[in-house]
């Protein structure tokens, strides 16, 4: 196989594929054919170690670790057909499979490191399925464990409108900013400030935030991805990103944000934290 991610298989001891991945050019172009339209996957990267928040994608909230929020969103979307973990950690493929995840391989480290991208991890994740499974589907719904609270249904909308529209390379979630950005400054050479914003003066930055359009944040809710479109440019989102309007959410970047999950939970219903008491034991963080 040539292309983007040559992929070499070999098993560990406990049985799990891991991949040797060899970074070219570009993906195989024979993968094109064998994307099966109308399938949809969800993916969930799951890679160990954080220095901001240790083993973030694994951290309890209200019994439950991240990553099982994501895992059950995905099975809450009825057009999503299988939910993949990628990572690079025995102990997260063993509790992804507890939570009905599959993780059918261990993600390389050079792959799983803090300077790792996401069309990294993309990448190999379609030529392992195209090597192993011959099979890859039209798009992936990305959803990263660090944004637990979701509404399924928002997800399922977002994977309609990706469908509906042929010409999108990807779809990202956003919410509007509470603060427009060009209302900021940026210190000056002479330490003086300057309006961020080219041709724009000072005063002129002072404006009511109604003068401005509004602008949105980018976050982890949910984005959805062409294969087809990674495939031929080795690019994960592209210029035609449909932007998809989420209400603001919490992703977690530090352990106060987690803190105030645990709170929100023992005070709100959650559709996912229902299902998760449901249908699964809680998790004690310890066992794999």
């Amino acid at each position: 196989m040539s292309g983007a991610c040559r992929n070499q298989s070999s098993y560990d001891e406990h049985g799990i594929i891991i991949i040797l991945v060899g970074k070219e050019k570009s993906m195989d172009k024979k993968i094109l054919g064998q994307i099966q339209y109308g399938q949809t996957y969800a993916v969930i990267p799951a890679r160990s170690g954080s220095k901001g928040v240790k083993n973030k994608n694994i951290r309890c909230l209200n019994g439950h670790p991240l990553m099982a929020y994501s895992i059950a969103a995905a099975k809450l979307c009825p057009s999503v057909s299988r939910i993949l973990v990628s990572t690079d950690s025995v102990q997260y493929t063993d509790i992804a499979r507890h939570y009905g995840a599959e993780a059918p391989f261990l993600r390389p480290k050079e792959l799983a490191g803090d300077q790792s991208t996401d069309i990294e991890f993309m990448e190999h994740l379609i030529g392992w399925l195209s090597e192993n499974e011959k099979a890859v589907p039209e798009f992936f719904v990305h959803l990263r464990p660090t944004h637990p609270l979701r509404d399924a249904h928002f997800i399922t909308r977002a994977i309609e409108k990706m469908q509906r529209d042929g010409m999108a390379t990807s779809l990202r979630s956003a919410y509007v900013a509470a603060n427009t950005p060009y209302k900021w400054f940026q210190m000056g050479e002479e330490q003086y400030f300057e309006s961020i914003v080219k041709g724009q003066t000072l005063d002129e930055a002072n404006n009511p935030r109604q003068a401005y359009p509004d602008v949105y944040v980018p976050d982890g809710y949910v984005d959805i991805l062409r294969t087809s479109f990674i495939v031929e440019s080795g690019l994960l989102h592209g210029d035609r990103m449909i932007g998809y309007v989420v209400p603001c959410g919490i992703d977690i970047d530090a352990g106060n944000d987690l803190e105030y999950l645990e709170y929100y939970l023992k005070t709100h219903r959650h559709d996912l934290a229902a299902y998760l008491d449901e249908n699964y034991t809680a998790y004690d963080g310890k066992r794999g």
